[in-house]
Parts: C-alpha cells; structure tokens; sequence
C-alpha cells in the first residue's frame, strides 16, 4: 500500500531536515558555510552534436527527485533558504522542461535560467565560502567558489549516505514493486521462446521506463551467455535452445534503485534443482543481515555456502573449508556478496573506515568486494551470490593447485547454462531487515499466477522446492560429516 500524498510529503519533509543537518555538519567541519551541487550535463559525442543519455550527479539527487533536468543548481547554506536554479534554455530546437510543482518545491526558492550565466545570477553574490560539488565546467572557474569538489567534504557526505531516510526507503519499496512486475514479464518472455532483446523489451514494458531511466544497463543472457557478469550484447534472434536466462535488471524510482537478478530454466531438471538450491542459500544468507554485522563475514560465508552447494552438486570435490582456503571457490564466485544500493548502483562509501576516509581492507583473496564495513540500522544492501562457468576461470583452473579438484565432465555438462545468480535488496532494520524484493514479488506474483501460461511453471522460479531442499540438505550432511 502506498503512502498518501500527505505522508509522503512528510517523509520528504524529514528527509529534507535530516540531509540539511548532515550537509551542515559536514561543512563545519570542513571549514565551508554553503554546498553548491550541480544536477549534470549530457556529455557530447566526439565530433558529434549528439549526447549521450543524461544522468543526473547522485549528489543533486540526493535532494531532489529530478533525474532529467540538466544544468540545474542546488545552493544549500544551513539556516538560509535553500535555492533550486532550474534549467530552462530558450530556443525552438527542443522544449524545455516544465518547472517542477511537486510537494518537496516548497522547501526551495525556485529561480528559472536559461543559461549558466543566468544560473550564476540566481546564486548568491559571493560563493567564497562556498563548496562546489559535480562534474567541472569551463565556466565554473569564474564562480568565485572556494573550492571545487574537496575531498574530505565528499568523504564525510559519501560516508553518511550509506544511511537511508524513510523517504528514500519508500522510494525502494516503490521502485522494487515496478522491479518485480517488469521480471515476471521477462520470465513471461523468456519461457515464450523470446530472444534477449524481446525480454528486455518485455522488462521494459512493464516496467514503464526507458533504458536510460534505468539505474544501470539490463544484463539479459541466455544460456552460456549468463557467464559474462556483466554482459551487455542483447541479441536480437533467439538462439536455437533456450536453457536458462540470468536477468540483473533493476528499475529507479524518484532517484533511488533497484538492484535485482534473477536465474531462469526452461525444462532441464538438474539445472532446475540448482537454481533452486542457490535460491535457498541466498535466502541463508539474508537471515544474517542485521546491525552489527561484519559484511566480510557475511561474504566469506557465502563462500563456505557455495562450496558445500558445488561439492554436493558433483562440481568440486573439496570440502568447503579447503575450498574457501585454497581460493578454488572464486573459480566458481568470482565477485563480491552484495554492496550498498541508493541513489547509485554501487552505492558509495562502502570500504570507507570513518568520515575522514580511509579504507577498511578487503578479505584476502577476495578484491572484488565493495563492501567491508559493518551493517548499521537503515542501510540498504543487495545479496548476490552465485556461481558461473566462465571459460576463462575454468582454462586457468585446469592447472594445479584446482584441477584435481573439479569435476571437468560435469562442468561441461553445465557451461550451457552460463551460471546462476539470485539477488535481493535488503533493509536493515532494528532486530533485522526487510527484504524490498521478496516482498515485491509475493505482491505481484499472485495476479500474475492467475494469468500465467498452463504447463510454463511459476513465472518467479518454476522450481519444486523439494528438490532445493534435498540438494542443500545432502551439502549440509556432507560438511558435518566430514564426507
């Protein structure tokens, strides 16, 4: 159930209180009375008048829900009224965007320029004690700011985004409900025989966005292709069998992300069983996300996990703990557990040690984590494990210290499939968390099952759970026993 309009203003309300206090402490103690931030300017193509799709700088964002206005200004001095300079150029070539008329304006003094030189007008005379935070401009030298994006204003104000306010929290919620939608329909299309583009065209669809408003690029593989972490090809003719989909495809709403993905299979039973038991491990490790937990644990226990899901699966023949150790686990999981989700994909400050910066290290072995810190009240972070037959891994493996150790016939067996990754978006709560996507699937899932195709199976996983049980529980057995 959504907020009314009145709640959601006063979640903005708050919002707009806390972040004014967060800003102020921030410039006091970097020495700053004011924060300018710019909203952003699609980039220009090499010798092209085209740009590339607009973006808005997270920094602006954190403060307005305005992601397609370009060239704006934000000036925040605390105990002053805040100003929005709003971008709105002149001219016939294109239109401008209407000024915004939501609830959250009426906490800004709202000044209309048609150029940075107008926008410069509109800002107060003196800007010498002001910080300048975004993407440099040629004209920005000639502000009289005091300083053009300080490192250690940015790390007290990166280090503090880490916790959302309620606002941004039901921005989530709302944008993880258009996730979840937008997934089935992928699914829908995936057991449809569809190719990838169709899926991400399904996904779009329902979701109601454009690529660009998306937070990030789907990643839409089919079969092998899902062993590409980060694929992006997208291509436009089915291939000859359909046997799995990994979709990582998330919506924005009011600014804030989604992260979600999701692992797919048409008909094979085995792969079918191993989805279903790396959906049961990622949901083992949801139950551990609360206050005070070292992330770093949390990702060396999916490593454990893992490997007891790979040895009982036939892949590997190592116990888990010889597995974490020896580093044959990263063959199979070679990225981080989860990160910090927000107004950014990867949301920032992840491995800071304190507001002054610095890092807290990363495990050794393990590089590719973004996250190291240790779980607060109110964060929001994504769950992700997986596991992946990735060419380039496995060739590498096949020497020593791992190739003994795997299963070479049964990962042949499986390379058609690419790999599988589950991946949630969590809150942590007081006594634990919220799962933002779980939720959001159970609420779209059952006027979906109504209409769901007779014989294609669940549109969320199509898998019996029985068998994800039996395969978790025969690993779990095995590491107990020492078998």
């Amino acid at each position: 159930m959504h907020p009314s309009r009145d709640e959601s203003a006063q979640l903005y309300d708050r919002h707009f209180t806390e972040m004014m206090r967060q800003t102020g402490a921030a410039l006091r103690a970097c020495g700053y009375d004011a924060l300018l931030l710019h909203s952003g300017t699609a980039p220009t193509l090499f010798q092209d008048d085209q740009t590339y799709p607009f973006r808005a700088q997270a920094a602006f964002k954190l403060w307005v829900p305005l992601v397609d206005a370009p060239d704006c200004f934000l000036y925040l001095e605390p105990g002053a009224p805040a100003v929005l300079v709003f971008h709105q150029p002149p001219g016939f070539w294109n239109k401008a965007a209407d000024p915004p008329e939501e609830d959250w304006t009426s906490h800004f003094e709202l000044r209309l320029a048609g150029d940075r030189a107008a926008a410069r007008r509109a800002l107060p005379a003196s800007l010498a004690r002001t910080a300048f935070i975004g993407e440099p401009f040629p004209e920005l030298s000639g502000f009289g700011l005091a300083a053009i994006n300080p490192a250690r204003l940015i790390a007290r104000l990166h280090f503090a985004r880490a916790r959302k306010t309620p606002w941004q929290i039901e921005c989530l919620r709302r944008g993880s409900r258009g996730a979840a939608h937008a997934h089935l329909a992928a699914a829908h299309a995936f057991r449809s025989g569809g190719s990838e583009f169709a899926i991400e065209l399904a996904f779009l669809a329902a979701c109601g966005l454009r690529e660009q408003e998306l937070p990030y690029n789907p990643i839409v593989a089919l079969n092998e292709n899902g062993a590409a972490l980060h694929y992006q090809m997208l291509a436009r003719t089915p291939p000859a069998g359909h046997h799995s989909l990994l979709i990582d495809a998330g919506t924005e709403f009011s600014g804030l992300a989604t992260d979600v993905t999701r692992t797919h299979c048409a008909r094979d039973p085995d792969f079918t069983a191993l989805i279903a038991a790396m959906d049961t491990l990622q949901q083992r490790l949801c139950t551990h996300v609360r206050p005070g937990l070292d992330w770093r644990a949390l990702h060396l226990l999916a490593h454990r996990l893992i490997a007891e899901l790979l040895r009982d699966a036939g892949i590997i023949r190592s116990h888990s703990e010889e597995a974490l150790e020896s580093g044959l686990s990263t063959v199979f999981f070679p990225h981080g557990v989860g990160h910090l989700l927000g107004l950014q994909v990867h949301d920032v400050g992840g491995t800071m040690l304190s507001p002054e910066g610095g890092e807290i290290e990363r495990p050794p072995g393990h590089p590719h984590l973004r996250l190291t810190r240790v779980l607060e009240e109110e964060w929001v972070v994504t769950v992700e494990p997986g596991i992946y037959f990735i060419d380039e891994l496995l060739a590498a493996a096949r020497n020593p210290p791992f190739g003994r150790h795997i299963n070479w016939s049964r990962v042949e067996a499986l390379r058609r499939f690419g790999g599988i990754r589950i991946e949630d978006d969590l809150v942590v709560t007081r006594t634990g968390h919220e799962n933002l996507t779980r939720d959001a699937f159970r609420a779209a899932a059952a006027p979906a099952l109504s209409a769901w195709p007779a014989g294609r199976g669940s549109p969320e996983a199509a898998i019996p759970t029985s068998s994800a049980e039996e395969l978790v529980s025969r690993g779990a057995r095995a590491a107990s026993s020492g078998d």
